[in-house]
C-alpha cells in the first residue's frame, strides 16, 4: 500500500512488527514520546480480527515528516456498509493544536472517496471531545444524531 503525503505528514501502513509492539507495550525509536495513546492500543489489538483494516483502505500511522516520528494513527473501518464508511483518528497529546488531525483526516477522506464502493464517511465522537468535533466540522461533517445515554454524536460527511 502506498503512503499518503500531506504538507507536514505521511500516512503510512502499520507493519505487523509495529502492531505487535503496541500490543506488547514495546517502544520503538521512531515513536513520539507519548505514542501510542489508548486508542492506538485498542486498534492494534483488533487487527487480528479485522485483517482488512490493514489493507489499502485501512488504518495508517501518522508520521510527522519533519521529525520522522509517529505521532498518531488514523483509519478507515473497511469494508464499507452500503457505501458508508467510518473513520477514526487520534493524534498524541504532545502534537495537539497543530492541525494534524484535520490534515490527516482530509487526506484519508479524499483517498477513501476514490473507491467506487464509498460515497459517505462518518465518525462517532464522544460529546466531551470538543477538539475532534471541531476537526469534523472544519472538514464539512454535520451532526446527524446524538446519543445522550452513550455520550456520543454521529457525524456524516458532506458531499466532497
Amino acid at each position: 500500500m502506498s503512503s499518503l503525503r500531506t504538507d507536514r505528514l505521511e500516512l503510512r501502513s502499520w507493519t505487523p512488527d509495529e502492531a505487535a509492539a503496541v500490543v506488547d507495550g514495546v517502544r520503538l525509536v521512531d515513536w513520539a514520546d507519548d505514542f501510542p495513546a489508548q486508542g492506538d492500543q485498542d486498534i492494534a489489538g483488533l487487527f487480528g480480527e479485522n485483517p482488512l483494516w490493514l489493507g489499502e483502505y485501512g488504518h495508517r500511522l501518522v508520521v510527522e515528516r519533519d521529525t520522522g516520528l509517529v505521532v498518531g494513527s488514523i483509519g478507515l473501518f473497511w469494508p464499507p456498509d452500503d457505501g458508508t464508511l467510518e473513520i477514526g483518528y487520534g493524534i498524541v497529546a504532545s502534537r495537539h493544536g497543530r492541525g494534524y488531525a484535520s490534515e490527516a483526516a482530509r487526506a484519508l477522506i479524499e483517498f477513501a472517496l476514490t473507491s467506487p464502493d464509498v460515497h459517505t464517511i462518518y465518525a462517532t465522537v464522544e460529546l466531551s471531545n470538543s477538539a475532534s468535533i471541531r476537526v469534523l466540522e472544519k472538514l464539512g461533517f454535520q451532526r446527524m444524531s446524538t446519543d445522550i445515554a452513550e455520550k456520543t454524536a454521529l457525524y456524516h460527511s458532506a458531499l466532497y
